[in-house]
């Protein structure tokens, strides 16, 4: 798609959002409108010469306002955070339902070209997910359908609800189904954190206190695949322009570890060792997730490749420097 077309990247104030705008800009796009619900001075990346637009897209007006005059359309924005915030929010993140339902129709409204929507592995049916050693999630699993309850579910509907529109109006959509994604200028606290930068945001605390200790959430058994978010940046944008990833298709890495080996690198890179104390009672979501690649290197050619120590070492040296500058 051509650099000179109007592109809008909505939730483009958040942590992936942002850094697909910088991208973008990157590769010489000038016609980009970001739109976010959060106020400017809270966004996470923001630039001078893009269009910047403070909207609540569950609003079916602020949808067709975003839309106006564009041609491809992002829709990354949601209610979301980390599994602590999804299991006690399930409520807002169903909610999120109201934003690709209404940008969808302000897409048809305005004959939008194409239209990606970022789904979750969250999606996965959970008796897939019970075992740490699990086979790896190939793209059928979500079904027959037994989501992650609340968010998981939203993502699944909103999945059929692009197909749908494809089907009956012609909208060219896009759906990926994010494993995970991590990296610099995101969340680290707050309690919409995910695992990665919660992790090196604790180590961090723990070597600039002195109190070498760590909670780890759950026994620290569990399995799951980290993305860095410049292959996710990459992946969304190569399953967007192309012409035959027609199903919703995995976007993560394949590199799967405990939640004890992330702390294991994270240490690592601090240069420490801690005292590890087991949350068993806090929040630490299915027993196992991996994302199976087979498709997206058979109809691209291509899958995440940014290994997680490195992704991490980036990501642990950005939040030690926040937090510094900070303190």
């Amino acid at each position: 798609m051509s650099t000179q077309k109007k592109t809008v990247v909505c939730g483009a104030g958040g942590f992936i959002g942002g850094h697909l705008i910088a991208d973008l800009r990157r590769q010489g796009h000038t016609q980009l409108r970001a739109v976010d619900v959060k106020p400017l001075n809270e966004w996470f990346q923001k630039f001078d010469d893009v269009e910047n637009v403070v909207l609540d897209l569950q609003e079916k007006e602020a949808c067709e306002k975003a839309l106006e005059g564009c041609s491809l359309v992002y829709n990354l924005a949601a209610d979301m955070g980390g599994m602590g915030f999804i299991e006690a929010n399930k409520a807002l993140c169903m909610l999120t339902v109201l934003i690709n339902t209404h940008l969808l129709l302000a897409a048809k409204k305005h004959g939008v070209e194409r239209f990606f929507y970022s789904s979750s592995a969250c999606v996965y049916a959970a008796g897939k997910q019970v075992d740490p050693n699990l086979t790896a999630l190939k793209e059928e699993d979500a079904y027959p359908a037994m989501a992650e309850d609340g968010y998981g579910w939203e993502k699944l509907f909103s999945e059929r609800m692009c197909r749908h529109f494809t089907e009956d109006f012609g909208i060219t959509t896009r759906v990926a189904r994010y494993h995970n994604v991590y990296g610099p200028e995101g969340t680290y606290d707050g309690g919409r954190e995910k695992a990665p930068a919660a992790i090196c945001r604790k180590v961090i605390q723990a070597k600039l206190s002195g109190k070498h200790e760590i909670e780890i959430w759950g026994d620290g058994h569990q399995t799951r695949s980290f993305q860095y978010i410049d292959d996710c940046v990459i992946g969304t944008q190569k399953i967007t322009h192309s012409e035959n990833v027609t199903m919703p298709i995995n976007l993560g890495s394949s590199e799967m570890v405990t939640i004890n080996q992330l702390v294991d690198i994270a240490e690592e890179i601090a240069g420490l060792k801690l005292k590890r104390s087991h949350n068993l009672k806090a929040p630490k979501g299915v027993n196992g997730r991996n994302s199976d690649n087979t498709l997206i290197l058979k109809l691209l050619g291509w899958e995440p490749s940014i290994s997680l120590k490195s992704g991490l070492e980036k990501t642990y040296r950005w939040i030690y420097d926040d937090i510094t500058a900070k303190a």
